[in-house]
């Protein structure tokens, strides 16, 4: 599955879960924040697919998603994407 449409999957999730996700361009890195008592998960339209997919994974991660059908792709992308934020950087470079 393309990460365009593993995102757009993430987005619809978080949205269920009562999260509000906005796109955005600008000078920052994106994640979870909480504005008004709303919870709001802020992407940068600037990045990569790949790279906001990272971001909200990493902002689901407390999420309550076993109260929530994800397909069994998306749920493998996610799991992926939350191996590869727990491996520090210094490991995926061969030395």
């Amino acid at each position: 599955m393309k990460p365009t449409t593993i995102l757009q999957e993430l987005k619809q999730a978080a949205e269920q879960l009562g999260m509000e996700v906005r796109t955005e361009k600008g000078n920052f890195r994106g994640g979870r924040c909480t504005v008004a008592g709303t919870p709001v998960i802020m992407l940068n339209k600037r990045h990569m697919p790949e790279v906001r997919l990272r971001i909200l994974a990493d902002a689901l991660r407390d999420a309550p998603l076993d109260t929530i059908y994800l397909k069994p792709s998306v749920r493998d992308a996610l799991e992926e994407a939350w191996e590869q934020l727990e491996t520090p950087p210094e490991a995926t470079h061969a030395r």
